[in-house]
C-alpha cells in the first residue's frame, strides 16, 4: 500500500557532528535558521515542469557566440569570447538547509560552484547573493558569509562583492563566473549511444534533511550529509576533463531521474539505469521505506515519471532516485573506451564513484528504463 506521510523540508543541526568543530557564539545559539524558512536547500527549487512553462515563449536575442542559453535546460550559460576562451555563468541560492550559519554558507557556496564544474569549466569569480531578516544577529550573518568565502577560497574562486536585501526568510548563494575552452565544453545534451553513465556522490540527502527536521535522522547520517553537501565537485571535474566525456550534469534539485531525463531528452537518447549499482545512503533508504519523503520528491516524480519505465524496482528505491539533492554529485556520460579508466581515477577522488548505467539509441517510448 502506498505510503502517504510527507515531512516538509528543513532540519535541526547538531554542531558536534561536523568534523571542523568550533564553538558557537551566543548569537548563533539563539537563532535556528531552518525555523525561518518554509523549505530548505535545493528542495526549494521550482519544479522542472513548472519552470519550463514559466520560461516558455520568452523572446531572446540570438547570438552565434552564445553556446548555451536557458533554452537548453543546462546547468549554466556559456558565451564564447575567443577561439580558446568561453565564459561560463551561473547563479544559485536557497533558504537555509542548516541551522549553523557557517555550515549553511559552505553548503550554499559548494552548490553554486557545482554548475560550472558540470560544464567542464573552472570557476574564478563570484558575487554574494544574500537575503537576511532585519533581526538576524550580525555575528550569524558574518559566519554565514565566512562559510561561503572559505569554500570559494578552497575552489580558487574570488568573491568580489554582491548584493544583499532584507527578507523575513534568509537565503544565500553565489553568482559564479568561470572559464572553459569552447571545444572542451560539456553540456547535458550531448550523450551518445554506448556511453557509460557514472555518478560521483551517493543519493539520499533530501530524505535525510527532511527526516532530521522531524528528529528522525541519526547524528551519524547527518554528519555524512553535511560532509557530502560541502564536498566540492572540483575533484570530479578535474578527473573527467582528462578523458573522453560527452555529457555531464550535476544532480541537484530535480533528483537523479529528473536530471537524467533532461540528459536523455536533450541528447535524444535512451538511458538504462541499474538501481542495484547506485549508492543509496542506507539510513535514507530505510526512512524512504517508512514514507519520510520531501515534497520535492513528489514534484520530481510528477515531472519525469511518464518518461521512466521502473520495471520491478522497489517503490522506495524509485523515491530515492527522485529525491532532490542539495549539492549532489556529477552525472557523467563517458565514452566506453575511457569509462573504466575514469572510474578508477574517480574512486580515489570523489565521495562515491559509481557505474550506474548506459546510454542507448532512442527507439520510442520511455526515455529511461530501470533494470
Amino acid at each position: 500500500m502506498r505510503r502517504c506521510q510527507t515531512v516538509r523540508c528543513g532540519y535541526r543541526y547538531s554542531e558536534k557532528n561536523i568534523s571542523n568543530v568550533r564553538v558557537l557564539t551566543m548569537a548563533e545559539q539563539t537563532i535556528q535558521l531552518t525555523k525561518l524558512a518554509s523549505c530548505a536547500g535545493c528542495g526549494a527549487k521550482v519544479g522542472a515542469g513548472v519552470l519550463a512553462q514559466l520560461l516558455g515563449g520568452l523572446k531572446v536575442h540570438s547570438d552565434p557566440r552564445l553556446l548555451v542559453g536557458f533554452d537548453k535546460s543546462d546547468d549554466a550559460s556559456v558565451y564564447q569570447v575567443t577561439d580558446e576562451l568561453a565564459l561560463v555563468q551561473t547563479v544559485d541560492f536557497f533558504p537555509p538547509i542548516a541551522d549553523d550559519p557557517y555550515l549553511f554558507g559552505q553548503i550554499a557556496a559548494t552548490n553554486a560552484l557545482s554548475d560550472v564544474y558540470a560544464m567542464g569549466g573552472e570557476p574564478k569569480l563570484a558575487l554574494n547573493l544574500l537575503c537576511i531578516p532585519e533581526s538576524m544577529p550580525k555575528e550569524a550573518v558574518h559566519q554565514l558569509l565566512r562559510g561561503g568565502y572559505d569554500k570559494a577560497y578552497e575552489a580558487g574562486v574570488i568573491i568580489t562583492g554582491g548584493h544583499s536585501i532584507l527578507d523575513p526568510e534568509p537565503k544565500y548563494g553565489l553568482a559564479v563566473t568561470g572559464f572553459v575552452h569552447p571545444k572542451k565544453l560539456l553540456t547535458n545534451s550531448a550523450a551518445r549511444p554506448g556511453d557509460v553513465l557514472l555518478l560521483t556522490k551517493p543519493l539520499g540527502i533530501g530524505v535525510l534533511t527532511t527526516a532530521a527536521k522531524a528528529g528522525l535522522a541519526s547524528p551519524e547520517a547527518m554528519a555524512l550529509a553535511h560532509r557530502l553537501m560541502t564536498t566540492l565537485n572540483k575533484a570530479a571535474r578535474d578527473c573527467m576533463v582528462r578523458y573522453a566525456v560527452h555529457a555531464c550534469t550535476d544532480v541537484t534539485g530535480f533528483g537523479l531521474l529528473g536530471h537524467a531525463f533532461e540528459m536523455a531528452q536533450g541528447s535524444d537518447t535512451h538511458l538504462t539505469l541499474f538501481p542495484g549499482e547506485i549508492d543509496l545512503i542506507p539510513e535514507a533508504l530505510e526512512l524512504a521505506r517508512d514514507g519520510i519523503l520531501p515534497a520535492g520528491m513528489y514534484r520530481n516524480r510528477h515531472y519525469a515519471e511518464a518518461a521512466v519505465d521502473p520495471g520491478s524496482t522497489e517503490l522506495a528505491v524509485q523515491d530515492m532516485l527522485y529525491d532532490p539533492q542539495t549539492s549532489g554529485g556529477l552525472l557523467i556520460a563517458a565514452a566506453p573506451e575511457d569509462a573504466d579508466a575514469l572510474l578508477r581515477e574517480l574512486r580515489g577522488a570523489v565521495p562515491s564513484a559509481q557505474r550506474i548505467g548506459v546510454v542507448e539509441a532512442y527507439q520510442g517510448g520511455p526515455r529511461i528504463s530501470l533494470r
